[in-house]
């Protein structure tokens, strides 16, 4: 379990690096740390159990249940902390994204990792491919269309324009 946590954490801190413009906050990191942190302190409470079971200490016993217990406390806490804060973190990251869309000019390394966000995730905009509508990129164009990463990989002909919406 704490190799697989290890993994994960060092995973998402590989992946922060292709969505860094849009996780401005400087805290964005933290629960990979936290990640990793866990995975070092299981693969310690682990050899404190192997240990305590082959010795057949009942101290160590003891201690292992007691830190078993703490870390289940702190898993539902973190649990309901995370299901009642979950509406604030949607809203920073919308308004995080939608000031990264508007400096949107197709060359600049916001514009890169903003198309590189919709091709990877197979999406247009930050809740629909009318939020490019407000952007100044989308007026300048002088066609009104949105980015070509906004069109669908099976459209051949898309154009980007509003008035075919199903390619977007």
């Amino acid at each position: 379990a704490a190799a697989g946590l290890s993994y994960v954490g060092a995973y998402v801190i590989n992946t922060y690096k292709s969505y860094d413009n849009f996780l401005q906050d400087k805290y964005a990191l933290l629960p990979a740390v936290i990640i990793i942190c866990v995975a070092v302190v299981m693969f310690i409470i682990g050899l404190i159990g192997c240990c305590a079971t082959f010795r057949e200490s009942r101290v160590g016993l003891g201690l292992f249940l007691a830190i078993i217990l703490v870390i289940f406390i702190a898993e539902v806490s973190a649990f309901v902390l995370g299901f009642v804060y979950r509406e604030k973190v949607k809203t920073d990251v919308q308004g995080t994204m939608r000031s990264v869309f508007e400096k949107y000019d197709g060359k600049n390394s916001e514009s890169i990792v903003v198309d590189y966000l919709q091709e990877q995730l197979h999406c247009c905009g930050v809740k629909n491919y009318s939020d490019w509508t407000t952007t100044q990129w989308f007026n300048s164009t002088g066609n009104h269309s949105v980015p070509q990463s906004c069109c669908q990989q099976e459209a051949k002909n898309c154009t980007g324009h509003l008035d075919q919406p199903q390619e977007l």
